[in-house]
């Protein structure tokens, strides 16, 4: 069965955004009485009639529902975005399916892309999660400038991978399980070398990812 996505949703019932109605009704022409599942993309599945079965604002009258326990690891991916704008669409849907929690688009010295259609790229993490069956959507965070990222009060295990030459570590090694983790990802023309010294400074460990290439 389809999973759809709504964040309207009241004790006994949930109103489907315009475009998520217009998919149930039109699309996958669902009616009234159909039972559907959807979730809030904060963790809860609910299961449903179909009331008001409009293509505009589909009225849906919960029956049950039931909540999934958030992971104990919190995962962060702090990314610069390519200068293609389909390869950072890809990573959204692909952070998405693996259980990404928050993801913040990073500016830095050497970043190629300094907008991004926020809007669409949301649009993209919800599609995702309801195709890879997940009920939680990752926080997706408007592009922040790499130095006002890093006066955050950042807690938990802190990585950066970068291509200069230095002692890096294997992130599986030292990657502890259950707990928060930020990572820094940088652009097609790496961080600077100002920017990998500001991180670790701050306490950041130097990985690699390995020397395959994806």
């Amino acid at each position: 069965m389809e999973l759809f996505y709504c964040n309207t949703i009241n004790e006994t019932h949930a109103i489907f955004d315009e475009q998520e109605s217009t998919h149930c009704i039109r699309v996958l022409r669902h009616k009234a009485g159909d039972r559907i599942i959807f979730t809030d993309g904060k963790g809860k599945r609910y299961v449903g009639g179909i009331e008001t079965p409009h293509p505009k604002n589909c009225v849906v009258k919960i029956e049950s529902s039931e909540e999934e326990q958030a992971a104990h690891a919190h995962l962060h991916i702090a990314i610069a975005p390519p200068k293609a704008i389909d390869r950072f669409e890809w990573f959204l849907e692909k952070a998405t399916e693996l259980g990404v929690n928050e993801v913040t688009p990073l500016l830095c010295r050497y970043s190629e892309r300094k907008h991004l259609n926020m809007e669409r790229c949301e649009k993209i993490l919800v599609s995702s999660m309801k195709q890879s069956n997940r009920l939680f959507v990752p926080q997706f965070n408007a592009m922040m400038a790499y130095n006002s990222f890093m006066q955050q009060p950042l807690t938990g295990t802190k990585l950066i991978a970068h291509c200069e030459p230095s002692e890096k570590k294997m992130m599986k090694n030292i990657a502890p399980f259950n707990t928060k983790i930020t990572i820094l990802i940088g652009p097609e023309g790496d961080f600077s070398k100002e920017e990998i010294e500001k991180a670790v400074s701050e306490k950041f460990e130097e990985i690699t990812l390995g020397e395959k290439r994806l």
